[in-house]
């Protein structure tokens, strides 16, 4: 059959990719074409089409959309909190969210692609959001200390704030694990399903299965610790702790 696009003729050759991902397995066919000594007729060339063109484009697209999401999230967090340190303080669970994601994706040997890429895109949304959360508690148990020094923050112990912030993590257990069970509940059997779409989901939900498990267990442990520090910073530097 002799087909044609954009008013010339084109041959096209298929192939699979097995057990490699798609973007690698492309790179090495176009070096093996390219080192070797095919001499192509006048007005004959080679074009890289199908998935692998797909493959880059949505690459492109997602190197402005990582940027973007990051941004738009840090903008929110400051409206939220009208404060940069806070801002930032929710924004660190990020990293811990990446690590586990990136951990589980390599555990089930599935390759980078599209749509592990959103996978952790929407990970990142869910580590924020439930890093808000704690920090919410944790400025509340803040407030209630100053108002139990009469609104002033004059003359705090360290072993009282410590208490105080002790408390609020305390108060965000319970709501945390509740979260993070019905995200596992619910996206888990997707892991077992053997369905139609199957190959585009479980690359979705394994950064996300994977992210809320340590991002879950930074937010519990490490970020109440690192608000510690830095209200503690911040009475020392104004002379109201002792």
């Amino acid at each position: 059959m002799i087909t044609s696009e954009n008013a010339m003729l084109r041959g096209a050759v298929l192939f699979n990719v097995r057990d490699r991902d798609l973007g690698s397995t492309v790179e090495d066919a176009i070096e093996t074409i390219n080192r070797s000594s095919i001499k192509l007729p006048q007005g004959y060339y080679i074009e890289w089409s199908g998935q692998y063109e797909n493959l880059i484009r949505g690459q492109r697209t997602l190197l402005l959309i990582l940027p973007l999401v990051l941004l738009i999230i840090f903008i929110s967090l400051y409206l939220a909190f009208h404060s940069v340190r806070e801002a930032f303080l929710s924004l660190i669970t990020v990293p811990f969210a990446l690590v586990g994601g990136a951990f589980l994706v390599y555990f089930y040997g599935v390759n980078l692609s599209v749509a592990v890429a959103v996978g952790f895109i929407a990970l990142f949304g869910i580590a924020v959001e439930t890093g808000v959360v704690m920090v919410i508690y944790l400025n509340d148990a803040m407030r209630q200390l100053i108002q139990l020094r009469g609104n002033s923050s004059a003359n705090i112990q360290r072993d009282e704030l410590r208490e105080f912030v002790i408390a609020g993590a305390a108060k965000r257990l319970r709501p945390k694990i509740m979260t993070v069970s019905v995200a596992l509940f619910g996206l888990i059997p997707v892991l077992w399903s053997t369905g139609v779409g199957t190959d585009v989901m479980i690359p979705i939900v394994l950064p996300m299965i994977g992210g809320v498990l340590t991002s879950s267990t930074h937010i519990l442990l490490v970020t109440p610790l690192i608000f510690l520090m830095t209200k503690e910073y911040e009475l020392k530097r104004f002379g109201k702790i002792v």
